[in-house]
């Protein structure tokens, strides 16, 4: 379908600034007192998932005119659109059809496409078992211990998320995740493991991502260095790309290679055989729910009504906030840590996708699109940046993030870890007057005079607005539905700033510089055009290898 108009052309968004400036002055406790029932009125659910979204400055008559926004966006088409594989993604002509990746049948129209995706499941199935019951040998005979996927970006915050997320469902293989082309990374995972019975996941797309491959080929030399042939390193890669040439001629056998398609973007490709590592260390029973869970949001997504459609919700909530209130950043804060790579998964899925300053149509946008997007798990970000969130200058709206039950059985802390996640929502939302404060001092047995000193530096403004989303536990298919919201959230909120949030352009231009900067680096004797500022540090960083020669 076509691109959709500027946010700022559709009547809803007029309605919509009239209504935050009739708010400008509201709290949140008089919203509380002016609708009896909020708390119900503002929560929904899906999925598994609970949204209470009570504690955003917003009332009904907002609330409306959002959803009014939505269907003037048309956003059920563009819904339609995203899961039957229209060409959504429409700067590279191709479909966005992370969908299908969990889809249990295969939709109408796209049944070649489903076929590709049970056959690479199967395949995935059948290496987790081979792996996990030891019938996998290394090039000694011994059976596999270690996992170490290599991979950048979607390559490895998705894997990683998960393999975190799920550690109470582990079994005994260990999975390692290495990014960085800093040597540090790498070195500092192997010097824990056993060559003779570690396994690499070299995920790349291409085979030619540069931190990628550089450490696929340092990680080659160690297994060579162990004793290992050419032969045996069919035993220890596996890899998920599209160039199997490539991957061949690194050493990689062509029957270690598993697919991944070009209608799957990198921050959406968990769901593919990008996330082999966690099928691994989970099993693939267990992977399969997470599959699940996000299947369940899918239909969610595709059949709940604009008004109760979780994603549909966070979207226009983040527009409410971003446009209409002003706010340029998203705090993401998980009350689980299992969920503490949470925020970072959620920086690539959101800044990548939505990070962009020309609309669709390839026309520059006057207002703002995606917020900056951070976070920290629970009472750690308490005693860092939750300072700013209650009296900082910054507008900070947040998603609290809270399983009510734990997998520890450790009752005791867990309580104390909801008490702590329900404070400070509760703190967030109402604050504390300097009336309150000035009577704390005096409790504490401050002088009146030093009271009314101290008490404007407790002063807590509150009326920071946040959503808590919930669920019963951390499980897999929780955590996949979890995952399915804030990739759909996502998509709304592209789809309603008229921008394509499955192209990432803006990561190219500091590639190509690279190659460049990389040859000087090599030969000094290579021209090349650089400013001064960059050819001083290159100078320097010369300077330095001789040193250390």
């Amino acid at each position: 379908m076509p691109a959709a108009p500027r946010l700022d052309l559709y009547p809803a968004f007029s309605t919509l600034r009239d209504q935050a400036l009739a708010l400008r002055g509201a709290t949140l406790a008089n919203l509380f007192a002016g609708q009896p029932g909020r708390e119900d009125a503002f929560s929904r659910s899906g999925a598994g998932l609970g949204l209470d979204f009570s504690r955003q400055l917003l009332d009904p008559p907002a609330l409306a005119a959002l959803l009014q926004l939505a269907n003037e966006a048309d956003l059920p088409a563009h819904i339609q659109a995203l899961l039957r594989g229209d060409s959504v993604n429409n700067t590279e002509a191709r479909p966005a059809l992370h969908s299908l990746l969990r889809a249990a049948t295969a939709p109408a129209g796209l049944e070649d496409k489903f076929a590709q995706v049970e056959a690479t499941r199967l395949r995935m199935r059948d290496i987790a078992a081979l792996i996990n019951s030891g019938t996998h040998k290394g090039f000694n005979g011994d059976a596999i211990t270690d996992v170490v996927n290599i991979g950048i970006g979607g390559s490895d915050l998705g894997p990683r998320l998960v393999t975190e997320a799920l550690r109470p469902y582990q079994g005994g293989i260990a999975c390692h995740y290495v990014a960085n082309v800093d040597p540090a990374d790498l070195q500092d995972t192997l010097l824990e493991l056993d060559p003779e019975t570690t396994l690499f996941v070299v995920c790349s797309k291409s085979f030619r991502t540069e931190e990628t491959l550089t450490n696929s080929l340092f990680a080659r030399d160690w297994m060579r260095a162990a004793g290992a042939t050419d032969a045996d390193l069919a035993r220890h890669f596996l890899a998920i790309t599209t160039n199997i040439p490539a991957a061949t001629e690194f050493g990689i056998a062509e029957e270690n290679c598993l697919p991944i398609w070009d209608w799957v973007g990198g921050r959406y490709s968990v769901w593919s055989a990008i996330g082999l590592s966690c099928a691994i260390s989970v099993g693939w029973d267990n992977f399969a729910d997470f599959l699940a869970g996000a299947a369940a949001m899918d239909r969610h997504f595709a059949e709940a009504p604009l008004a109760d459609n979780l994603p549909v919700l966070l979207s226009l909530l983040e527009i409410w906030n971003r446009n209409l209130l002003g706010a340029g950043n998203h705090v993401v804060l998980p009350y689980d840590q299992c969920l503490a790579h949470l925020p970072d998964y959620l920086q690539q899925l959101t800044m990548e996708s939505n990070g962009k300053r020309v609309g669709a149509d390839g026309g520059a946008l006057g207002y703002a699109t995606g917020p900056v997007l951070w976070g920290s798990a629970g009472t750690i970000g308490q005693h860092s940046f939750h300072q700013l969130l209650h009296q900082g200058t910054e507008l900070c709206p947040a998603d609290f993030v809270l399983p009510f039950t734990t997998h520890t059985g450790m009752s005791e802390q867990h309580r104390r870890l909801v008490a702590n996640c329900l404070a400070q929502s509760r703190a967030m939302m109402v604050g504390r007057s300097e009336p309150a404060a000035t009577q704390s001092l005096l409790a504490r047995g401050y002088s009146a005079e030093d009271a009314a000193a101290l008490a404007p530096h407790l002063v807590i403004p509150g009326n920071k607005p946040h959503n808590v989303i919930t669920m019963d536990a951390l499980t897999p298919a929780t955590l996949g539905a979890l995952l399915a919201l804030y990739e759909h959230r996502t998509y709304c909120s592209g789809v309603l700033w008229g921008i394509n949030p499955f192209d990432q352009w803006g990561v190219e231009l500091g590639k190509e510089i690279g190659v460049q900067i990389l040859g000087l680096l090599e030969d000094p004797d290579v021209a090349g055009d650089m400013d001064p500022a960059t050819a001083r540090l290159i100078a320097e960083w010369r300077s330095a290898q001789d040193k250390s020669a």
